[in-house]
């Protein structure tokens, strides 16, 4: 690569990225829609190589992508929303026994000052708003349709999504053709393999990591479930979805289920057995799920995917989140071959031989 190219990269790389920081209001759709097709299109492809047009396989994918999606609309938010609601009724309860026993515990056992730790304002908040029909869900439409035209904006958002994935997905290698194509002709070869192992890398992360944190709620909820907590379900997903993040699925969830089990039951053993649930999800997790799953491919550090997630958080907002992991993971591929090439290179230089 000449000075001149590697100038171009570092011009069209900024412009990019100022691109996604100024338009990202709108450009949700766009990255959640290309998110679908890039997961979608290995099975698009397996169709495609069993005979099937391109359409056809973007169609029969789609078909079934809709089913799943309904079917857990139909079978689990109503279940998901019942929980919530009943959760909100429970913690009048759980604020009588932290102002009555636990701040005065402290107070004497510590020191502290209990008069700003009261969560009255808290309970009596979120009771009220689940009071209301609705509850949350009245909130978000009364938000979305204070005007015509973010009601507009909300549902336009929402239809764009299916459309984006729909002719990514079925142009989905014509486009990797012509953006390869694109690149100078002595980049190409280097492109294409690191291209290569950033797809690895992200396949392993993104399909892998998402059945680590779906497999992982499934554990939570059924193991809750076996042992009689009223909030399996959403402890279940709660922890699923944290476990995005190295073992804070496992603290988020533990705490929850055994905070819910304090109030609900009269002894300790339900204690020791959500204790175990928790145990054996992480168990499962790390000797079975993430090499089988994931591998050792990605090669974040923990303290890296913190990082990673809070500064797309920053930057981006919840679309920053999302993207912040498979973005690190492909910076993680080009430090590497940065590295290699930066130990090898007169800028490193050789130790003196003695």
């Amino acid at each position: 690569m000449t000075q001149s190219q590697a100038w171009l990269f570092i011009v069209v790389g900024l412009i990019v990225a100022g691109l996604l920081y100024v338009l990202q209001p709108v450009i949700t759709p766009f990255l959640v829609g290309i998110g679908i097709a890039y997961l979608a299109d290995p099975f698009a492809d397996r169709l495609e190589a069993r005979g099937w047009s391109r359409t056809m396989a973007t169609v029969i994918v789609f078909v079934v992508l809709t089913l799943v999606l309904v079917a857990m609309i139909l079978g689990i938010v109503p279940l998901l929303v019942k929980q919530i609601q009943t959760l909100v009724q429970m913690l009048p309860h759980i604020e009588i026994w932290y102002n009555a026993t636990l701040l005065p515990w402290l107070q004497s056992t510590l020191g502290l000052d209990i008069k700003s730790m009261k969560l009255d304002l808290v309970t009596e908040g979120l009771s009220a708003e689940w009071k209301q029909a609705g509850g949350v869900i009245s909130r978000v439409v009364k938000y979305a349709t204070q005007s015509s035209m973010s009601l507009i904006a909300t549902f336009g958002s929402m239809a764009m999504i299916p459309v984006v994935a729909f002719y990514m997905l079925r142009d989905f290698d014509l486009l990797t053709a012509r953006v390869k194509a694109l690149l100078p002709v002595n980049v190409q070869p280097r492109a294409s393999a690191w291209a290569l192992e950033s797809n690895d890398v992200l396949a392993a992360f993104m399909r892998g990591q998402l059945l680590v944190m779906l497999s992982l709620g499934v554990i939570y909820a059924l193991g809750l479930s076996f042992v009689g907590l009223n909030y399996a379900l959403l402890i279940g997903i709660l922890a699923g979805l944290a476990s995005i993040v190295p073992y804070l699925g496992f603290v988020v969830g533990i705490a929850a289920a055994l905070i819910i089990a304090f109030f609900q039951f009269d002894s300790y053993l339900p204690l020791v057995l959500v204790f175990v649930v928790f145990a054996v999800g992480q168990m499962v997790e790390s000797f079975v799920l993430t090499p089988l799953l994931v591998g050792d491919r990605i090669g974040l550090h923990p303290v890296a995917v913190i990082f990673a997630i809070l500064a797309g958080g920053q930057l981006f907002g919840f679309m920053g989140i999302l993207l912040a992991l498979p973005i690190a993971a492909v910076i993680m591929v080009l430090l590497r071959h940065l590295h290699a090439g930066y130990i090898n290179s007169p800028l490193y230089g050789q130790q003196d031989s003695e």
